[in-house]
């Protein structure tokens, strides 16, 4: 029997509720890179709403990496605490607790959007350099990265394991890495933003060595009972870029290093690349990978309506849908998911009279 938008599934030693997964969504209202009352209400609601994971926007491993700097972050031990107090909640209601660890690279240091997204130097609270495999600028007028050392780029490596350590003793059950939408592990895997020569550049094997490193990494740290994920920006929607046949061959490498479940989006590294974007755009990129790599897989990308989602199941297309601006507009859409499609919703008790 073909599984539902409600059927339960289990991942290692964690059991998610349903196949419905909020997304990672910058928040842009941090100071220091900590989890403030903006975190517990914005991903406490989304557990309340019935959501089977809730996942963190990207969190920086380190300081620099951030996208602004007000982003969230879980570069230091501090950061544990807060995380902790918002993944008990998350996981009291019913939903389980996740992260995407991320570093920003050459698309750090920018102001947040509603105030422009502007990069922001340091006169203005931003910092410089700013790293990436290769010193192109994502765009005219943005900071010219710095290409980064090999020693730099062991270090990042090792701020993805520590950032994974934090995140397990604050409670997290997901891990998920950001190699995608532009940041620094997407920039090293597409030869858009990628010029190196050395053992990081080149040949898809090189371009993909350090995420593989980074997935080893966080792996000797995450315990074999959790779920780690991997976003990845199936294509570049640029030709000369990063292809879906890229994004299968680098899924059936992830899936010996320990990755479960790749988070299928697309595009973020060029600026001008031409997206065809509408109701369900990016869910071929699930279904291809699901496919041809034999790992699970979670579609996104104007996944708006119930039936809509439930067919992305039904159909094996993928194992779980994220849903991002939608849980924005409606945190209990998976309750009114649920009775739409003829389930009983899990409402908690307190809000029962309403539904």
């Amino acid at each position: 029997m073909a599984a539902t938008l409600f059927s339960p599934l289990q991942i290692r030693d964690v059991a998610l509720r349903n196949r419905i997964v909020v997304s990672p969504m910058c928040e842009y209202s941090s100071t220091d890179g900590a989890a403030n009352d903006w975190h517990m209400v914005h991903l406490g609601s989304r557990a309340v709403g019935g959501a089977g994971a809730v996942i963190t926007e990207a969190a920086a491993v380190t300081a620099d990496g951030r996208i602004s700097p007000v982003d969230l972050g879980i570069y230091a031990d501090d950061h544990i605490a807060p995380l902790a107090r918002i993944f008990r909640f998350v996981e009291e209601h019913g939903a389980v607790p996740g992260m995407q660890l991320a570093h920003a690279g050459r698309k750090a240091s920018t102001d947040a959007p509603w105030r422009g997204g502007r990069p922001l130097p340091p006169a203005d609270g931003g910092w410089t350099p700013i790293h990436a495999p290769s010193a192109i600028p994502f765009r005219d007028g943005w900071q010219v990265p710095r290409a980064m050392s090999i020693a730099e780029i062991h270090d990042i490596a090792r701020a993805f394991a520590a950032a994974a350590s934090r995140l397990l003793d604050a409670g997290g059950r997901i891990a998920e890495i950001h190699a995608a939408h532009g940041y620094l592990l997407h920039e090293f895997l597409s030869p858009l933003s990628n010029h190196r020569d050395d053992d990081y550049g080149g040949s898809f094997i090189n371009r993909t060595r350090l995420v593989r490193e980074v997935v080893d990494a966080v792996r000797a740290v995450w315990p074999e009972r959790l779920p780690l994920w991997m976003r990845i920006s199936a294509t570049d929607w640029t030709d000369g870029g990063w292809t879906i046949e890229d994004s299968v061959a680098l899924a059936s490498q992830l899936k010996d290093h320990g990755v479960d479940l790749i988070d299928c989006s697309s595009g973020g590294n060029v600026p001008h690349a031409t997206i065809p974007v509408g109701p369900g755009y990016q869910v071929s990129f699930a279904e291809r990978v699901r496919r041809d790599s034999g790992v699970m897989t979670g579609a996104v990308g104007l996944i708006t309506e119930p039936a809509q989602a439930d067919a992305i199941i039904q159909s094996g297309q993928a194992d779980v849908v994220l849903l991002a601006r939608q849980m924005l507009r409606d945190p209990y859409w998976p309750l009114h998911a649920a009775k739409a499609l003829g389930h009983t919703p899990d409402v908690p008790v307190q809000y029962q009279r309403a539904f």
